[in-house]
């Protein structure tokens, strides 16, 4: 059985750029429901007991089981997001060896910023903006609805939920606002660099 994680802060440590009533529905209604309605789909089957990851990867792209690979990679991507958080309180560090990685790629920390806020303006509808590895470049992606990057043999180091529930109680139609909200003041590099040494 799948349980709801816990969050790694607490709601209000991240306003005004994202309110805690927005976690409430995001978090506690939109993420917890996902994990029930997976919990009910594999309930007494062989996944009952397999990781989110294993579930992802064996039902991606698998007739008849797109509804446990869209609630499974929905938990995911959700758990994955709010890592990627940091409280407001807390300073914006970019750990030097993610700079230097991003500077290799990019060209420039700045460029990067730039193309990530591009991909999460450009994602039509539901969807994720990714800053992933592949290989030994790291680079930006956008998927649609439950998609993950796993699935494309990319390794996720950083993610922005686009689906209108993450943001629309505190911004309305304004994502690109939403956007730099996270970026310039809700940022945890450093969990992108745990991940980027994965």
């Amino acid at each position: 059985m799948f349980t709801l994680p816990n969050l790694p802060f607490v709601p209000s440590d991240l306003e005004p750029h994202l309110s805690a009533r927005t976690l409430e529905f995001h978090y506690g209604k939109h993420h917890q429901a996902y994990i029930d309605n997976l919990n009910k789909l594999v309930a007494g089957t062989p996944m009952e007991n397999d990781s989110l990851e294993h579930i992802i990867l064996k039902t991606a792209g698998r007739e008849g089981k797109e509804a446990i690979f869209n609630n499974a990679a929905q938990a995911y991507n959700h758990g994955f997001f709010w890592k990627c958080l940091k409280p407001v309180s807390q300073e914006t560090l970019i750990p030097i060896e993610l700079k230097n990685a991003v500077i290799h790629s990019f060209g420039s920390w700045e460029k990067m910023i730039e193309e990530f806020k591009g991909a999460a303006l450009s994602q039509f509808g539901s969807g994720w903006a990714w800053l992933v590895k592949e290989d030994s470049n790291v680079k930006i992606v956008k998927t649609a609805n439950a998609d993950t990057p796993m699935v494309h043999g990319q390794h996720p180091l950083f993610v922005i939920d686009v689906w209108e529930h993450a943001y629309y109680l505190d911004y309305q139609n304004r994502r690109a606002d939403y956007v730099s909200g996270i970026l310039d003041n809700l940022a945890n590099w450093d969990f992108a660099l745990t991940n980027l040494k994965d």
